[in-house]
């Protein structure tokens, strides 16, 4: 079983940056796609970003582009989400997700194993 745990979320004023965590279980954590959705309330979840096996290759939504950066350290099995200028709309719970053996997905029906989430809360 793959046991994934985001921490990192918060309470931040708009501009503010955060930096969320996603420790995985597991040896097969390099094995594996990983990608960052979030939901904000009354809306479906979404796509936030993603990144291959080895981290060369990043995909990010278009409202997070050059804001966001997500990364992986594959030595400590942690996934992780820079979250820079932050603004009131990305506000949400942030979830990370273990996805496809090969290539990287936007869909969530990508992905296997989700975390249980964090929220993020930007004041505007």
């Amino acid at each position: 079983q793959v046991q994934l745990v985001e921490s990192g979320g918060g309470l931040v004023q708009a501009g503010d940056s955060l930096r969320l965590s996603c420790a995985t279980s597991g040896r097969t954590f390099s094995s594996y796609a990983m990608g960052w959705f979030r939901q904000a309330p009354g809306k479906e979840r979404e796509f936030v970003a993603a990144i291959s096996r080895s981290g060369g290759v990043t995909n990010y939504a278009d409202s997070v582009r050059g804001r966001f950066t997500i990364s992986r350290d594959n030595a400590k099995n942690t996934l992780y989400l820079q979250m820079n200028s932050l603004k009131a709309e990305d506000t949400a719970v942030y979830y990370c997700a273990r996805g496809p053996p090969q290539g990287i997905g936007r869909l969530p029906t990508s992905y296997d194993y989700w975390g249980q989430g964090t929220q993020v809360t930007v004041s505007s």
